[in-house]
């Protein structure tokens, strides 16, 4: 299902009357959104994913001005419909919220605390960040685990990226974990991403070395 956000994270969507879904909601507004990055489709265990639940009533016309502003803005080509007598404009008032990481990494958000976070400043970046580096730099996401996360990795998959670290899906000869790495300084765009990436592959190649020379 397309949708924005508004000021407080909630979903926001355009929906019709002959829908089914909608005729489902105003007989019962209790709702989940599932919300998935595109990598999921080829990796859908190992991807992050969010489930946001709770309950999707009508948006007030004294709010629809704003809200339909919202949306298009986020979802242009809606415009050729956005005005029709059976779309009308839905939010979703979060009630309970469930995040996963990939393997591994998850658990319940307080949806307070996800009310009053900032948006991360990776977020319209992290997914083409992460296609680059399991595409192009697998090399050095073996690196990475191996040497922070101190474990035999045979394969290993970029999942998550946030202005702290990211989630890697790590493959030993054993099992298949999950495992976080933290920025040495949050980054905030892809060129300190980049940087930061590299650095951290410098450092662990020096570190390894110096084992081995030992």
């Amino acid at each position: 299902m397309p949708y924005a956000l508004d000021d407080q994270g909630q979903p926001l969507f355009l929906i019709s009357t002959m829908a089914m879904h909608t005729q489902n909601l105003l007989g019962d507004p209790r709702a989940s959104l599932l919300v998935t990055p595109p990598e999921s489709r080829t990796d859908p265990l190992g991807a992050a994913r969010v489930t946001l639940m709770g309950s999707a009533t009508r948006v007030a016309k004294e709010e629809s001005a704003l809200v339909r502003e919202r949306y298009l803005a986020r979802h242009a080509n809606a415009a050729y419909w956005v005005d029709f007598n059976d779309f009308g404009f839905f939010r979703m008032a979060i009630a309970d919220i469930y995040f996963v990481g990939g393997f591994g990494s998850m658990g319940w958000v307080a949806p307070a605390e996800y009310a009053v976070a900032a948006v991360d400043p990776l977020a319209d970046e992290a997914a083409g960040l992460i296609r680059e580096m399991n595409e192009q730099h697998t090399a050095t996401l073996l690196l990475l685990a191996r040497v922070y996360g101190k474990v035999e990795a045979q394969q290993v998959t970029m999942t998550a990226l946030d202005r702290l670290g990211f989630h890697l899906r790590i493959k030993t000869a054993e099992r298949m974990q999950g495992g976080r790495l933290a920025f040495t300084n949050p980054v905030r765009s892809a060129s300190e991403v980049r940087a930061g990436l590299a650095d951290m592959a410098a450092r662990a190649k020096a570190g390894a070395e110096l084992v081995h020379s030992l």
